[in-house]
């Protein structure tokens, strides 16, 4: 609901004519926006990250928790048409979020809570999957791979979780699988898009000591985000 919400936010701050959109005969706008074998654009939205952990015992009911927070997304967005229907995507952006671990095991908060405050520098390279262009919208289904790089990693700190630092590897690699809807507006397309971007390496950077109350345990920790982009070219 959180993200509906953002979603409906959206759409009204940016006051798209929803229902003139898809009027049976309405009057096309940009009727050769998607004809140019390159097309530019940019985009805002919001993020909200958590964390898959892979345990090498069960831990039953204590689990490390996450807890997440909402944050922002920047880009832009270079694409080059294959067809009517396919584009292949490259779409750098700048994602900052927040999570909080909580560990159980430990009395004191210092101990417990340890804040993970991460600047993603994005380069996805996607294929968009577009249907036939109704009136003033197209909906279509976006997919790929990506790597990030995690400016807040701390991979090469000295310091461990011991002494308060939790450390990840500044080199993250996933892929993404999302939808949206292209809406064809008089001076630009505008598109509201949702999706999910997931790790597929392992992120963690284990303590020190091999019996770490942090991180012994862990056998594997991986990013799992979800997107909300509004999107202008």
């Amino acid at each position: 609901m959180k993200y509906l919400f953002l979603l409906c936010m959206g759409l009204l701050f940016i006051g798209i004519p929803v229902n003139a959109q898809f009027n049976e005969k309405p009057i096309l706008n940009l009727e050769n926006e998607d004809k140019a074998l390159l097309n530019w654009g940019y985009f805002l939205g919001f993020n909200q990250y958590d964390f898959k952990f892979n345990y090498k015992n069960d831990p039953g009911d204590t689990d490390i928790l996450v807890s997440k927070s909402i944050g922002f997304n920047v880009g832009l967005i270079g694409e080059m048409r294959i067809n009517e229907f396919l584009d292949l995507r490259f779409e750098p952006g700048l994602l900052y979020n927040a999570r909080t671990l909580g560990f159980p095991g430990f009395t004191e908060e210092q101990d417990a809570i340890r804040e993970v405050k991460s600047t993603y520098i994005n380069f996805p390279l996607l294929i968009k999957a577009s249907a036939r262009r109704f009136g003033n919208w197209k909906p279509f289904l976006i997919g790929g791979a990506s790597t990030s790089l995690n400016l807040g990693s701390n991979e090469t700190a000295l310091d461990d979780n011991s002494s308060g630092t939790f450390r990840m590897k500044k080199w993250v690699y996933n892929y993404e699988l999302g939808f949206g809807i292209d809406f064809y507006l008089e001076y630009f397309k505008f598109t509201p898009s949702i999706r999910g971007v997931f790790a597929i390496s392992d992120e963690l950077v284990p303590d020190n000591d091999p019996n770490s109350p942090w991180t012994g345990n862990i056998d594997g920790l991986r990013t799992r985000g979800f997107f909300i982009n509004f999107t202008f070219e």
